[in-house]
């Protein structure tokens, strides 16, 4: 049968009245097909756009099935009906009911006129076609605003909660207000720009590369090889993106006062993959610093070192290792990717 988009049913089981109309149709390029019998043409009523009926071929049928089909239609639908009877019968209004949008033939008629007349019905359904389409894109939009909310409401109770977190950390950590004010300043603006770049994608996700290079980028040299940053072009899923970010400023604040990035010939490489495991997929990421002081274990554990090891683990079940190698620190990660977006993407 045609494309739900063309096709016209007939049902004319007596004489050649359903030939006729086909022929008809098929002289002005619409297409048809015949229908057996009645049960045969309420199967194909879902994937058609006009119906073309005789009177005769619905009163010696059970009209059950297309009453029941007619009334189930969606809010949308109103389906049309061609229904032909006999010059000067009066139209039986059991059928104008049952059928509603119908349009009446007396049979002869011209074939222009069946040809305008289902012409027309296929414009109304075309246009009933759209509105069906309309409704479901508006619906889809209300179900993405839904979601957008529940995923904001998410964000925004896990960001107070980080910055509460943030405060409190960095004020245990500092010994004066000057530094207080300027580690906890630093940490605010890195915590939004990792915000920045989620809320590019509804609060969803973040591109690892972008956040690194929010943190090393203006550290690079004119060549370009005092940072590198190397792996394939991944997002990670807001709850790992923003420990994430939090991990790789303080990683770079680290390298900055103390490491590679706190003498000019200091380098910063850092390198990921994602591999492929029965629970899912996992990020792999080494951090790895060179050229810069010698390295050695830190006498007392700052924020920096607590947020490595604690809160990646806890908050993102990761694996997190930090070695303080004489000729540079070296941070390995490994963290569970999560597949689910709770908004689809456009």
């Amino acid at each position: 049968m045609p494309t739900r988009e063309s096709v016209v049913l007939i049902l004319a089981p007596i004489g050649r009245d359903g030939k006729v109309a086909q022929a008809i149709l098929q002289e002005v390029s619409i297409a048809s097909h015949i229908a057996a019998n009645l049960a045969d043409l309420v199967a194909g009523l879902d994937g058609a756009a006009c119906a073309v009926i005789t009177e005769e071929a619905l009163l010696k049928s059970d009209r059950r099935a297309i009453a029941g089909w007619v009334k189930r239609q969606p809010t949308w639908s109103d389906f049309p009906f061609v229904l032909l009877n006999h010059r000067g019968a009066t139209p039986d209004e059991r059928l104008t009911g049952l059928l509603g949008n119908v349009t009446v033939l007396e049979r002869p008629f011209h074939p222009a006129v069946l040809a305008s007349a289902v012409r027309s019905a296929l414009r109304a359904r075309r246009r009933q076609w759209e509105v069906e389409a309309h409704l479901a894109e508006r619906e889809k939009t209300h179900e993405r605003q839904a979601l957008l909310i529940r995923e904001l409401h998410h964000r925004v109770k896990n960001t107070l909660a980080t910055v509460q977190g943030l405060l409190g950390a960095t004020a245990r950590s500092t010994k004066n207000i000057d530094t207080f004010y300027h580690s906890f300043s630093d940490r605010i603006v890195s915590l939004g720009k990792t915000h920045t770049l989620l809320t590019e994608d509804y609060w969803q996700t973040a591109p690892l590369h972008e956040l690194l290079q929010n943190e090393l980028g203006h550290y690079n040299a004119a060549d370009g090889k005092r940072i590198v940053l190397n792996g394939p072009a991944i997002e990670l899923a807001a709850d790992l993106a923003v420990p994430a970010g939090m991990a790789f400023h303080e990683l770079t604040t680290n390298a900055a006062k103390h490491g590679a990035l706190s003498q000019p010939g200091g380098r910063i490489a850092v390198t990921w993959s994602v591999t492929q495991g029965e629970t899912g997929r996992t990020l792999n990421l080494d951090w790895t610093e060179s050229g810069g002081p010698t390295v050695s274990v830190p006498e007392r554990k700052g924020f920096g070192s607590t947020l490595l090891q604690r809160v990646l683990a806890q908050q993102c079940n990761a694996l997190v290792a930090i070695e303080y190698d004489p000729a540079g620190l070296r941070f390995h990660l490994e963290a569970p990717m999560p597949e689910e977006r709770l908004v689809p993407s456009y």
